[in-house]
């Protein structure tokens, strides 16, 4: 080799030592950043992934409790309209027995008056109609129809226009009904608190304390409705009414 090439050689060789050199760290220390970059990069995938499955494991728990609580309510709604069916069932039956007594007063008076029209010689010797009786008897005809909406006006009415006869503590008794019947508590309260304060002596008390008592009940006023329905068994200890009131006493604890 030429002295001259050989010694530019020479001199030239530490030089691309040193270029391979830096090449080669930069290479390791490329790859290393590589590997930072990919175990960061798992790690975010593997956070995101553990939030998604704890938010979706929420979201499982919260329609859990969601369908438990619907579970619920359709079962105290159908236990609700059981008990609703129930009462209305056992206050149409108290009102058949209530009324039952009822039939051939109120319809002799109507029966009367169809002969009286139909025949004049009868219409002679006929006593005349007593008007108050003929209103009451067609208020209660409604209620005995079960046409409790129209039985209410009817028998308010009648109330109004005939205070002091002898039909309206009843009538006030069966507007008690007619309200509970529909559904309508609180006037029904009212009615049957109303009933028993002006006719305390009436036979149909101990009948309109244990509706009231019911009504408070069916209002969610279980509290009042114990103590009207001990104060009924306290007062009518023999009535027949008390004796329910004792059954719903029971059916409350």
């Amino acid at each position: 080799m030429n002295p001259i090439l050989r010694r530019l050689t020479l001199a030239a060789l530490p030089a691309f030592v040193a270029a391979g050199c830096a090449s080669t760290n930069d290479l390791e220390q490329t790859r290393a950043q590589v590997v930072q970059q990919q175990q960061r990069l798992q790690q975010i995938e593997s956070k995101i992934s553990n939030e998604q499955l704890l938010e979706m494991l929420r979201q499982v728990e919260i329609l859990k409790a969601e369908t438990a609580k619907l579970k619920g309510d359709v079962e105290v709604l159908t236990y609700n309209l059981q008990t609703t069916q129930t009462r209305q069932n056992d206050l149409y039956n108290d009102l058949d027995q209530r009324l039952m007594p009822l039939e051939g007063k109120t319809a002799a008076p109507a029966a009367a008056a169809g002969e009286t029209a139909g025949n004049p010689a009868v219409a002679q010797t006929q006593p005349t109609v007593d008007p108050v009786q003929a209103g009451y008897d067609q208020a209660l005809g409604l209620l005995r129809q079960r046409d409790f909406k129209k039985a209410i006006p009817a028998l308010k009415s009648f109330i109004d226009a005939n205070p002091q006869a002898a039909q309206a503590p009843d009538a006030r008794y069966w507007l008690g009904v007619a309200y509970n019947a529909e559904r309508q508590f609180q006037p029904a309260i009212d009615t049957y608190q109303r009933f028993i304060e002006l006719s305390p002596n009436h036979p149909r008390v101990p009948d309109a304390m244990r509706n009231l008592g019911g009504c408070q009940r069916d209002l969610g006023d279980t509290a009042r409705a114990k103590s009207t329905w001990q104060a009924l068994i306290k007062k009518f200890p023999k009535s027949e009414a008390a004796q329910k009131a004792k059954q719903q006493l029971a059916s409350l604890k």
